[in-house]
């Protein structure tokens, strides 16, 4: 943590003493600068609207870190001031932009953060006067007894997840209600614990006046690719079951499109190696075993993992969407040790016009 934001916590005020090496790191890191909209010219006015936002969202953000993270909030200082402060800050510019709510899509593999940075851009948005709700691509799942039947028309859908176990038609229902500015609207919402861990639809909740939407999910966004690529595609699929079912999965994956369209901007939480999940995975689960829950085993992990690996390969569907990234606004990199690098802003084009 730098000084300066160090004397900022402590003292609570702003001051010339910390004021020019904010704006001269705001300035270093050329792609964050970038991603944000900070140039010489604003970076003055950048750095009071961003010292007077940390102000006034420190006590409930400190609160969070101590409640829900159970860290000390110095450890999460740098992370908020460098790209959550910034980042709800162009969430709402793009919301006064739309005049309308504005639908944000998150993509991120597992253990990426995803649930953890919009709990703490809604914690934000809030101080900025902005309603603002979180939506996860599992809240759409059919419900249980949908997905016992096709489970039978398909036995290879072992588990909830992969394209084709989700309803879209309620997706595309919700999504265009809150951008048509409904209120009140029905906020679907799934308990992962009913059914001894299979999950099923559980009360929506009753949400009114909404700005903006955290969509959130492991392929929000993921578009289908040449099925040709399966031909060569990496571990674990590796025999003619493996692609043929990496196929089908990226057939089922037109159905979702429609959904995208209904995305005004994209952010990817994109792991250096994709291969960090299975990690990830692992240390979270030695840690509720550790808390006297139940948890898997290294093995059941594994194999959880490699089949969502075996549906929507990372390096096949999520790296090439990075390079190409015509449908992406932001990518975040994070690290092994789940701290972020590069935030490289990608498209920019225009918010996209009312739906």
């Amino acid at each position: 943590m730098n000084l300066w934001l160090g004397e900022i916590l402590a003292t609570d005020t702003v001051g010339e003493s910390w004021q020019q090496q904010a704006i001269e790191s705001a300035l270093a890191d050329r792609l964050r600068a970038k991603a944000f909209g900070i140039t010489p010219e604003n970076v003055e006015e950048v750095i009071k609207e961003r010292s007077h936002l940390l102000k006034s969202v420190l006590p409930a953000f400190s609160q969070f870190c101590q409640t829900t993270l159970q860290i000390e909030p110095k450890e999460m200082l740098q992370v908020l001031w460098d790209l959550w402060l910034p980042l709800a800050i162009k969430l709402a510019s793009h919301r006064q932009q739309l005049e309308r709510p504005l639908i944000q899509g998150i993509l991120g593999g597992q253990g990426t953060g995803k649930t953890t940075m919009c709990k703490i851009l809604s914690l934000i948005l809030n101080q900025l006067r902005y309603r603002t709700v979180s939506l996860s691509l599992d809240d759409l799942y059919k419900t249980y007894s949908d997905r016992l039947l096709l489970t039978q028309q398909d036995p290879r859908l072992i588990w909830r997840g992969p394209p084709g176990t989700h309803d879209i038609d309620l997706g595309l229902n919700v999504l265009d209600q809150i951008r048509q500015s409904q209120s009140p609207v029905m906020l679907p919402r799934f308990d992962k614990s009913a059914f001894g861990g299979a999950g099923d639809r559980t009360t929506s909740e009753i949400i009114t006046g909404v700005d903006i939407v955290l969509f959130e999910g492991w392929f929000v966004g993921v578009r289908p690719i040449n099925p040709n690529l399966f031909d060569t595609a990496p571990p674990p699929i590796l025999t003619d079951a493996d692609r043929a079912f990496a196929r089908d999965m990226n057939l089922r994956l037109h159905d979702y499109l429609p959904l995208w369209e209904r995305l005004d901007s994209l952010i990817v939480l994109y792991p250096t190696d994709y291969r960090c999940s299975l990690e990830w995975r692992k240390q979270a689960e030695q840690q509720m075993i550790a808390a006297g829950k139940s948890g898997m085993s290294n093995a059941e992990i594994e194999q959880f993992v490699n089949y969502f690996w075996r549906s929507l390969h990372p390096e096949l569907f999520i790296k090439p969407l990075v390079i190409d990234a015509t449908a992406i606004d932001l990518v975040i990199e994070i690290h092994a040790d789940h701290s972020f690098g590069n935030t490289v802003r990608i498209r920019l084009d225009p918010p996209n016009p009312p739906f």
